[in-house]
C-alpha cells in the first residue's frame, strides 16, 4: 500500500471531526419525533462514510411516528462498502415501513446501488442514473521516474502485494487478477439490483455494462417505477405509509450550531476521494465521474 501525506492527514482529522460530530449526534432530536410523518434522509455527494446515514435511517426505521421514509439521493456514487452497508440498511427499514428512494441530479453507480433496497424509486426524466459497474484505475510512473533516476525497492511478502503499483507495469498475471476481482464486485452489484428490483439476472446483466441512462430511459428498463420530484416522493411515501389528510416531513440533516462540523467532514472527505482517483494509488469503486 502506498500511503501519501494527504491521506494520513485526511485519516487523522476525520477521525477528530468524527469524534466530535459523534458526541453530537448521540443527543438526536429525531428520537423525540412525534405525530405521523414522513421522514427524509439525505444522501449527498461521494459516498465514503455509511455511519451516519445509516443511523438515521434506524432511526427512522424505529420511530412509530414516522411511517414512511424518503431516501433523497444526489450522488454520483462512492465507496463498494459504504454503498453495501446503506443498501443493506434500506433493505431492513423497506421490510418494516415503506422507503422510496427519490433521485434529484444524479444518482447513479453507488448512488444507484443503496436505492436498490428501496420500496420504490422515483427520478426526474433527465436525472443521470444507472452506471451499474464497478470501474478501479491508477496511473503509471514508471518512464517519469526513470527520468529523474529514481529506481522504487520493494520488499514483498506475496507476489500480489504490491499488485497496481504505479512504479511498474502491471503483469498478465496481476491483470487476470484485478479482472476477476472487478467481476466479483459487479456480480455483487447485479445481484442487488435484481433482487431489490425483482427484476430477472439476465435482464439486469444486458443493462449492467457501466453506461448511465436518464430517468426517462431508466424508467422503461424497469431501474425505477416513477417519474417525478421529491414533493411527489414524499406524497407517494406517505400514501404507502397509510398517512391520510396533508403530509408532514421532517429531515434528518437537522441544522444547529454544529452542523458545520459534519459539513467540513463530508468537504474533506469528497476533496480526499477525488484526489486519490488522480493519484499514485490504484482505487475501486461504484463512483460516476462524468460531468453533470
Amino acid at each position: 500500500m502506498f500511503i501519501t501525506v494527504s491521506a494520513a492527514f485526511f485519516i487523522s482529522l476525520s477521525l477528530i471531526i468524527g469524534i466530535a460530530v459523534k458526541s453530537i449526534t448521540n443527543s438526536d432530536p429525531l428520537k423525540k419525533i412525534t405525530g405521523e410523518k414522513v421522514g427524509v434522509i439525505e444522501v449527498n455527494g461521494v459516498i465514503n462514510d455509511s455511519d451516519r446515514i445509516i443511523e438515521d435511517i434506524k432511526i427512522f426505521r424505529d420511530n412509530n411516528s414516522i411511517k414512511a421514509i424518503v431516501l433523497r439521493i444526489d450522488s454520483p456514487g462512492g465507496g463498494v462498502g459504504a454503498s453495501q452497508e446503506i443498501y443493506t440498511a434500506v433493505k431492513k427499514a423497506a421490510n418494516k415501513k415503506p422507503v422510496i428512494a427519490s433521485f434529484a441530479s444524479i444518482a447513479a453507480f453507488g448512488g444507484y446501488y443503496i436505492a436498490a433496497g428501496a420500496t420504490g424509486i422515483i427520478a426526474n426524466p433527465g436525472t443521470i442514473t444507472g452506471s451499474i459497474g464497478v470501474i478501479i484505475g491508477y496511473t503509471n510512473f514508471q518512464k517519469l521516474l526513470e527520468k529523474i533516476g529514481l529506481k522504487p525497492v520493494v520488499i514483498k511478502s506475496g507476489e500480489y502485494k504490491d499488485a497496481g503499483s504505479p512504479d511498474r507495469e502491471m503483469t498478465d498475471k496481476e491483470k487476470i487478477f484485478f479482472e476477476t476481482f472487478i467481476k466479483n464486485i459487479h456480480s455483487q452489484f447485479i445481484d442487488a439490483v435484481a433482487k431489490g428490483r425483482n427484476i430477472e439476472r439476465l435482464k439486469v446483466e444486458e443493462i449492467a455494462d457501466g453506461r448511465i441512462y436518464s430517468g426517462q430511459e431508466a424508467l422503461r428498463l424497469k431501474l425505477i417505477d416513477k417519474l417525478g420530484n421529491i414533493e411527489d416522493a414524499v406524497e407517494w411515501a406517505g400514501k404507502k405509509g397509510g398517512i391520510k389528510g396533508a403530509i408532514e416531513t421532517v429531515y434528518a440533516d437537522n441544522k444547529d450550531k454544529f452542523s458545520f462540523i459534519k459539513d467540513i467532514k463530508q468537504q474533506i472527505q469528497n476533496n480526499f476521494i477525488s484526489s486519490i482517483s488522480s493519484d499514485t494509488s490504484s482505487n475501486i469503486g461504484y463512483l460516476y465521474n462524468g460531468v453533470r
